[in-house]
């Protein structure tokens, strides 16, 4: 497996294979690699024959008062990972590879990254949006691929690559879980024993939300079922706990089909999102 620093070498790595005939999935990460992860990449090597992973923890998408510095980072130990998994290449650029002296651009998605993550972390998606987007123009896959975790994302993805022309398609992949049912994150690593204990009930909330809507039940009921769930059971604070139509992400306020609920709360230090289709 080829480690590479700059877009100089992989857009030549990657038009080497492209040439050769092959086709090339990309697979956009900011390190602490879990099976989450690895599961991209073996869904990549489905799709194409070959797969690049990148590593780069995006300072842009940090708010001022987030964990930028603290984020976890085990560059060596994701290397193995990847390679162990089948990547043929690991991207991996210092800051300024990416964002050079006098950077002045960002990529902004409207409407859909306004609302739930968007709300609650200002210009977050501006830098996610902004760092992909660079990401794919220097890697130009056939194929990238995201996980569903990050439902809100992978749609501004979407909708991003779509509106710029990008020549790729962007692939969503399906969250992976703990056995009790909390989604695998690189931030699960903050939390305590004890607040591990607690994780679980997340999904729990909004796995009994989704079966009183399919019931019948009222969306801001059931929204506020869940909520209430999640305090009971220890989470300090709930950012949001959404149920919205999953494409235009417009708030259910009456019982339908194509829902998904989304929540943001607090363990302690750790913040965890998930999502869950109805």
């Amino acid at each position: 497996m080829d480690i590479i620093r700059t877009k100089a070498e992989l857009r030549k790595r990657v038009s080497s294979w492209r040439n050769s005939g092959e086709t090339v999935a990309l697979t956009p990460t900011m390190g602490a690699i879990h099976e989450g992860h690895l599961s991209l990449v073996r869904l990549g090597l489905e799709r194409a024959d070959r797969c690049v992973g990148t590593i780069f923890v995006n300072p842009r998408q940090f708010g001022p008062n987030e964990d930028f510095a603290t984020y976890p980072r085990d560059e060596e130990g994701d290397f193995a990972k990847f390679e162990t998994a089948g990547c043929s290449a690991v991207y991996a650029p210092a800051p300024e590879e990416i964002y050079s002296a006098g950077y002045k651009t960002e990529v902004i998605v409207h409407d859909i990254s306004e609302v739930m993550e968007g709300a609650s972390r200002p210009g977050f998606f501006t830098g996610v949006a902004t760092v992909v987007s660079k990401l794919l123009i220097q890697a130009m896959p056939d194929i990238a691929i995201f996980g569903e975790k990050d439902f809100q994302q992978l749609a501004v993805i979407r909708t991003m690559a779509r509106d710029l022309d990008l020549p790729m398609e962007i692939l969503g992949a399906p969250t992976v879980r703990e056995a009790d049912g909390l989604a695998l994150s690189s931030r699960n690593a903050y939390l305590s024993a004890e607040e591990r204990r607690i994780a679980p009930a997340l999904h729990a909330a909004m796995t009994a939300a989704a079966a009183t809507l399919r019931n019948g039940a009222n969306p801001p009921a059931a929204a506020e079922q869940a909520r209430k769930a999640m305090l009971s059971a220890g989470f300090q604070e709930v950012d949001y706990i959404d149920i919205r139509d999953q494409d235009s992400f417009q708030p259910a306020s009456v019982p339908g089909e194509n829902l998904r609920i989304f929540a943001a709360a607090w363990l302690g230090s750790c913040r965890l999102i998930d999502n869950l289709g109805v």
